[in-house]
């Protein structure tokens, strides 16, 4: 209400500035663009290994039974499916975006090459991928067929044409939501028992909007990635920090792109049966995993772990031991965490990781013995409602700030009636100019020492790196005892670097493994100048929150005119200020990210010829060459990875200072304007002392 009663006062106020002889175009624009701000939602991904429960969790989590298409007859989520809020309409929307019809063709040769090896060497998990997808969308006995075969196959033809017809994309909207869950399952989900039909192999991401949801998705967008195991190659690139763009050249200055779904999680949701919480590989081998994307490389604040299933239990006294389960649950997933490397890179505090156990089924069914409050299904909801509610205090608290700032803005020229006035604007201008000079010099200056503390730390990691790097590739690439080891590095060499099987914990990821002495020097520098959470005194975020170029001695105190002037000066200054911080959390992603990037561009066109070799002898002709290309590369490309993250600091520092100064320049020049005779409205129709007051 207080934001809806101050957007209804400042179009009140615009309204009678058109009607103005002497409009001020500064005001009415700054205006304007209160109204269109684009503010990025705040990310939760949700994670965990197939059939633990995820669809069936946020069905209920946004009280729509079956919303989405779930684990029944062997059938599992297999695309990245992100769920919004539909803030326009009563419909359920889906829009689908889909892989191009060449990056299919290629793909699909792959396939088909893996299931034509039939070699004591052939790789399984590769194998069942390839049954999977092909079986999905051309039939059972499709894998048992050549690429000519399938050709002459009618359902060859129809999925070419709808890739090519859909243009990438297909929308589906409906108000029933039965019908919605009916028409979206063949894009999001991979079953076992049904073959033919099934076009989650060619679908690279589902954005689902929910109607009726505001409270608690308005600002939130939840992020469902593809259980471990499932079989999408789109899945594997989102759990990378960066993927190359197809079609790029290796050799373009900047030929990759960041994927970012789990670098901009604030949070994520660790999904696991609650039989297997403690367990299973999985979800911890998740976090390991990826640590650097979520703590020094992302945002995420905060790790909920959720127990599924905690209703499926048969004892005599079930409700009773239902909740000595789940309690023990708790306990033993908050002790294993508190013992795991995970907690020591995060440097967080009691609050970051929360253990849930809920119970999906219960939730919707009374019957089960359970009160709705037991299923932790509404805890749950508090958690997006809480986070929503924030981020809405937040948007009414700047853009009240800022309303307040332009009604000051238009009374100090409604004050403005003494030509006298424009000398005392002339000196209140140099003194804020001073103050500006001063206070970018302080940015310089605190840029300079973390600067050199990132360079040294560098430098250091770089050294380590040196060192460690080949015997880092020859333990990785090495031939292993498990069968089909030869395809997986095959495979390694094709996805760049980086092979995930089944097994989320057995990830192999070589140029993670050629970085790790650097992002381990640089962990702690980063966790003190950019923290997730809270202050550290040296920070950032808090350099440039006590940025400022009003004075309390100020010559503003002395005249009503010129503090309105201050005030408005003030809100233009806050508001920049709260720009860059989120900005620079965005900014010390790259910084952190490019490291990984640069060791992987360098490394690019290694892994291309790697991967192209076949025949007798090419596993080693493979090892070989990753091996020398790491002993060849590694004093340039290490060097060029510190100058890259170094350089990347700079410009964030030159970003900083430039819109500072830039912004500021222009909240002084549209304030203390010399022409004093401006009239924007007259006192009777429009009195911002009042307005002010009413906001």
């Amino acid at each position: 209400m207080i934001m809806k009663n101050a957007k209804q006062i400042m179009k009140k106020v615009i309204d009678k500035l058109h009607h103005t002889i002497s409009m001020h175009n500064d005001i009415i624009s700054k205006i304007n663009k209160m109204y269109t701000v684009n503010i990025k939602k705040t990310t939760i991904g949700i994670v965990g290994r197939s059939g633990e429960g995820k669809s069936s969790l946020l069905s209920a989590i946004l009280g729509k039974k079956n919303l989405m298409p779930s684990g029944s007859f062997g059938a599992c989520t297999s695309v990245v499916t992100q769920v919004k809020a539909n803030l326009t309409d009563s419909n359920y929307t889906a829009v689908i975006e889909f892989i191009s019809k060449e990056e299919w063709e290629k793909e699909l040769k792959d396939l088909l090459t893996v299931l034509s090896d039939d070699s004591e060497d052939s790789n399984e998990d590769l194998f069942e991928i390839a049954v999977e997808k092909i079986t999905a969308l051309y039939g059972r006995g499709a894998d048992q067929k050549t690429l000519e075969e399938l050709k002459k196959d009618d359902k060859y033809a129809e999925i070419e044409n709808f890739i090519t017809e859909t243009q990438n994309s297909k929308k589906i909207s409906k108000s029933d939501l039965s019908e919605f869950a009916k028409d979206i399952a063949c894009y999001v989900l991979n079953s076992k028992s049904s073959h033919g039909g099934w076009l989650w192999p060619i679908v690279k991401c589902v954005t689902i909007k929910i109607p009726d949801c505001r409270e608690l998705l308005e600002h939130i967008v939840l992020v469902d990635l593809p259980g471990t195991g499932d079989c999408n190659k789109t899945r594997d690139d989102l759990w990378k920090s960066v993927r190359i763009l197809p079609g790029t050249d290796y050799h373009a200055e900047v030929p990759w792109a960041r994927t970012d779904k789990l670098s901009e999680c604030s949070s994520v949701w660790i999904v696991s049966d609650i039989n297997r919480a403690i367990t299973d590989r999985d979800p911890w081998g998740i976090l390991k995993h990826c640590m650097e994307e979520l703590g020094p490389g992302g945002e995420c604040k905060s790790i909920n772990f959720i127990c599924t299933k905690t209703d499926e239990i048969d004892p005599d006294q079930k409700k009773r031991c239902i909740r000595h389960r789940n309690e023990l649950a708790k306990t033993s997933v908050k002790e294993k965490f508190e013992n795991s490397e995970i907690k020591k890179r995060f440097s967080t505090d009691n609050h970051f990781l929360q253990v849930f156990t809920v119970s999906c089924n219960a939730f919707f069914n009374p019957s089960l013995n359970l009160e709705s409050t037991e299923t932790e299904i509404p805890n749950l909801q508090d958690v997006l409602r809480s986070c929503n509610k924030s981020i809405n205090q937040e948007l009414t608290r700047d853009y009240v700030d800022e309303a307040k700032g332009v009604l000051s803005l238009i009374q100090s020229v409604q004050l403005d009636t003494n030509k006298k006035t424009a000398e005392k604007k002339a000196s209140v201008r140099i003194e804020l100019e001073t103050n500006l000079t001063k206070a970018l010099n302080e940015l310089d200056k605190y840029f300079g020492n973390i600067h050199h503390d990132l360079n040294k730390r560098l430098s250091k990691g770089v050294k380590e790196s040196v060192n460690s790097c080949v015997a880092s590739t020859k333990a990785l690439v090495a031939s292993r005892k498990r069968r089909g080891f030869h395809k997986t590095l095959q495979a390694l060499c094709k996805n760049h670097g980086y092979f995930s099987p089944k097994r989320r914990d057995a990830v192999l990821d070589l140029n993670k493994k050629l970085v790790k002495p650097l992002h381990e020097n640089i962990d702690e520098y980063f966790s003190l100048h950019f923290p997730l959470n809270g202050t550290t005194g040296k920070s950032v975020q808090e350099q440039i929150d006590k940025f400022t170029i009003i004075q309390s001695d100020s010559a503003y105190t002395r005249s009503s005119m010129l503090r309105h002037i201050q005030n408005f000066i003030k809100t233009q200054e806050n508001g920049q200020k709260t720009k860059l911080i989120k900005e620079t959390v965005e900014i010390k992603k790259h910084i952190y990210s490019s490291i990984l990037e640069t060791i992987k561009n360098e490394m690019a066109p290694c892994y291309e010829e790697a991967a192209a070799l076949t025949g007798t002898g090419s596993m080693k002709e493979r090892q070989d060459m990753l091996i020398t290309t790491v002993d060849e590369k590694k004093q340039i490309m290490f060097n060029k990875a510190k100058m890259e993250a170094l350089k990347k600091l700079k410009n964030l520092k030159l970003h900083i200072k430039s819109t500072l100064k830039s912004k500021l320049k222009k909240a002084m020049d549209t304030s203390l304007s010399q022409d004093s005779t401006i009239k924007l409205m007259g006192k009777r129709e429009c009195n911002p002392f009042r307005l002010c007051k009413t906001i």
